[in-house]
C-alpha cells in the first residue's frame, strides 16, 4: 500500500463511530475499546476523560511504515509499553487533532509541519477511564526526532504491510483481579504491541484491509 492507496481508502470511510470490532458482541451499539473482547468492561455511565493519539504513518513514497514508542520504563503508568504518542487533551488544545501533534512533538519532536492529518479511526475507550481519539497522521520524512526524556525510551517504525496481514494479530489473555481477560497483541521483532495501542491497530487494519466492514 502506497499513500495514494492509503488516501483513497480513507476517502470512502465515513465518519468515525461504531465502524468495526466484528468479535465483540457489543459492536455497533457502544464505542470501541478494551470491552471489545471483554464486554464485562464497558461502563456507559462511567466518567471519561479525553485524550487524542497521533496515529503517525511515514510515507516512504514506495512504502508506508507506522511509528511506535516504547514507553518509558520510569514511568509510573504502563512502564515499558509499546504506544502512539499521544495523552490528555488539555484545555489549551483546540480539538483532538491539536491535542495528538502537541503530544507528538513534545513525546519524539514530530513537528507539525511534517504531519499532514488525513483522518481519525473510531474513538476507544480504555478500561482506565480514558476516551481516546485516535488521529491519523501522514508523516513526511526525512524526519529528526528524539525521544522525551522520562516518556520515551525508544522510537521504532513497523511496515503497515506487517499489520494489514491478518495472520499477525494474535489474541492473548491473561488473569487481572482474579478475572480472565483477552487482547490483541502483534508481536513484531522484540517488541510486543498490545491492548489499547493494539486495538486501535486493528481498526486501522480492518478500516484498511476489509470493506464490508466500513458499510455496517
Amino acid at each position: 500500500m502506497r499513500a495514494d492507496d492509503l488516501l483513497d481508502r480513507l476517502a470512502e470511510l465515513p465518519e468515525p463511530s461504531q465502524r468495526a470490532a466484528p468479535e465483540s458482541a457489543a459492536a455497533l451499539t457502544v464505542p470501541r475499546g478494551d470491552h471489545d473482547l471483554n464486554p464485562d468492561l464497558y461502563d456507559p455511565a462511567g466518567p471519561l476523560r479525553d485524550a487524542a493519539v497521533l496515529v503517525p504513518i511515514i510515507d516512504y513514497g514506495d512504502r508506508l511504515s507506522v511509528l511506535l514508542t516504547r514507553r518509558s520504563e520510569e514511568l509510573p503508568d504502563h512502564p515499558g509499553q509499546i504506544s502512539f504518542p499521544g495523552g490528555r487533551v488539555d484545555p489549551g488544545d483546540s480539538d483532538a487533532e491539536d491535542a495528538a501533534l502537541r503530544e507528538a512533538e513534545e513525546e519524539v519532536g514530530l513537528t507539525r509541519d511534517r504531519v499532514r492529518l488525513i483522518g481519525r479511526l473510531d474513538t476507544y475507550v480504555i478500561r482506565t477511564g480514558y476516551c481516546v481519539i485516535p488521529v491519523i497522521g501522514l508523516v513526511a520524512p526525512p524526519l529528526s526526532l528524539q525521544p522525551e526524556a522520562g516518556e520515551v525510551d525508544e522510537i521504532f517504525e513497523v511496515p503497515l504491510t506487517f499489520f494489514l496481514d491478518a495472520a499477525n494479530r494474535q489474541t492473548h489473555s491473561r488473569v487481572f483481579h482474579g478475572k480472565t481477560r483477552f487482547f490483541y497483541a502483534y508481536p513484531y521483532g522484540d517488541y510486543f504491541i498490545w491492548g489499547a495501542t493494539a486495538g486501535m491497530i486493528s481498526n486501522l487494519a480492518e478500516v484498511l484491509r476489509d470493506r464490508d466492514l466500513v458499510t455496517s
